[in-house]
């Protein structure tokens, strides 16, 4: 069993990127155990928090875990800002950052299929703009469109999205999960070895 200690922005971050790690895992025949350490409002408190977690296990020479994932949205800043905002990080354990570009939410809707297998209805995978709030509005507009009323905004469905997924369609349809997934599936990859 591989342990994942996961950092993330939101509950929307926790349920896309967990489902999409499982989802991952599973696809290499590998148990993994997934330890959220954050589930915090923002980007500023996600960099905290793992730079504090990187500083305490380092001091308390506590073992690693097999895998560190953080995940932050780009928003208006692209994701190669993003990332370098993470800094260096000379750790022990591998570290794959998943920065959705803009916002996490627009990868729950760039397969079409998959959203109709959950929905009975598809929807159009959207462009990639910046704009506050836009693919919450679209996650949320399309779901009802399918006649479903989402509760949480919709992201209560996105492990069943992202197991529905066709990943490598929608890796192409979008650079910052094309990036996640990639890093994941190399490290993923090693270990089913």
């Amino acid at each position: 069993m591989h342990e994942i200690a996961l950092f993330v922005e939101d509950n929307a971050h926790q349920q896309v990127i967990g489902a999409l790690v499982a989802r991952l895992a599973e696809e290499y025949g590998i148990s993994v155990r997934l330890r959220w350490h954050s589930a915090v409002r923002g980007y500023g408190r996600v960099v905290q928090e793992l730079s504090d977690y990187l500083r305490d296990m380092e001091r308390q020479g506590a073992p690693w875990p097999d895998l560190i994932v953080a995940a932050t949205d780009a928003n208006c800043h692209g994701a190669n800002a993003r990332i370098a905002s993470f800094g260096r990080m000379e750790v022990p354990a591998p570290v794959v950052l998943a920065v959705p570009d803009p916002h996490v939410e627009r990868w729950l809707l760039l397969d079409g299929a998959a959203f109709r297998r959950v929905f009975g209805r598809g929807c159009q995978a959207p462009d990639q703009k910046c704009s506050r709030d836009r693919y919450k509005q679209l996650l949320t507009s399309a779901i009802f469109q399918a006649g479903v009323v989402p509760i949480l905004g919709g992201i209560e469905y996105a492990a069943e999205v992202v197991q529905h997924m066709n990943i490598d369609r929608a890796m192409r349809a979008d650079s910052s999960l094309q990036r996640f997934v990639e890093q994941l599936r190399d490290i993923f990859r090693g270990w089913a070895c």
